[in-house]
């Protein structure tokens, strides 16, 4: 049994968004139980906007650098499949080989559009296909991954996707706060899908600034996103340090308010490498 579906069954989970391995070790060590391999996040990590502009292999890269620093469940963002329902199968299988633990599936029309970075509605897969890509997904990797069908619809037309990609074999249904603008209409989409519902918790949206723990467990969401908020932060930091040390500001200033070097190195567990070398190197060969 998927282990993840377990920890589902048991409370909402929260799960951070990380991008590469030393982000993943890092929301392991702040005492996360699950981790989001963020799509918005990864194709920050690349200088590129969330549009699809990365591949699928690119994508499955940095899911295999995270499950390398981490043995927590991976949901993993697998955009609309990379195609139609036979790429679906096919990205599903690799990821699940990939040892990640859930994935989640847009049915918008590619290139996908991110909704929190576009204005304008994007266009989407008639339903009865983007419904067989989420059958074919099934299909292949059966209890493998648990399966989270997203829709960019809204409203009623969101619904009744919701209903047929449960019907199809979608375990849990992440809608966009676009398409439902209140807790209550989220209660609704929950009651008429009959699954569990994954919320994106994205920095400065209001789904982030109102559905508290209680308000998600009340409404039927199993799962919580929180794609951008240690995007944001690391960004932030970067670009303070980097314009400081570009104007000319002793790098021993820059770097006061930072963790100290040998604090960083605990945290990449440096010190386990050398008592793992310890206990399975001879020691002429680490003297060489």
């Amino acid at each position: 049994m998927n282990d993840f579906r377990q920890q589902l069954a048991e409370d909402l989970v929260f799960a951070p968004g990380v991008w590469d391995g030393l982000t993943a070790r890092l929301a392991e060590q702040a005492g996360f139980r699950a981790l989001c391999a963020s799509g918005f996040a990864i194709s920050a990590s690349l200088g590129l906007p969330d549009a699809e502009l990365y591949s699928m292999s690119e994508n499955l890269d940095a899911v295999r650098r995270i499950r390398g620093a981490s043995r927590l469940p991976v949901v993993a963002d697998i955009d609309t499949g990379y195609g139609n329902a036979v790429n679906a199968a096919r990205t599903a299988r690799m990821f699940a080989d990939a040892g990640v633990s859930a994935v989640f599936m847009e049915d918008q029309m590619a290139p996908k559009r991110c909704p929190i970075c576009v204005t304008d509605a994007p266009d989407l897969l008639p339903m009865g296909e983007a419904a067989g890509k989420i059958r074919a997904v099934r299909d292949e990797v059966g209890d493998q991954l648990v399966l989270i069908g997203r829709t960019d619809g809204i409203g009623d037309d969101a619904i009744r996707r919701a209903v047929a990609y449960v019907e199809a074999g979608a375990e849990m249904i992440m809608p966009i706060s676009r398409g439902f603008p209140d807790a209550e209409s989220w209660a609704r989409l929950r009651r008429e899908c009959g699954v569990p519902l994954m919320c994106s918790q994205t920095a400065w949206t209001w789904v982030a600034e109102q559905f508290t723990p209680e308000v998600m467990r009340e409404i039927g969401i199993g799962l919580a996103l929180l794609p951008t908020q240690i995007l944001l932060a690391a960004t932030t930091a970067m670009q303070d340090s980097l314009r400081a040390l570009a104007a000319g500001t002793q790098p021993s200033q820059v770097s006061a308010d930072y963790m100290e070097h040998r604090e960083f190195l605990e945290v990449i567990g440096f010190d386990e490498v050398i008592s793992r070398q310890e206990k399975y190197m001879p020691a002429t060969l680490q003297e060489d």
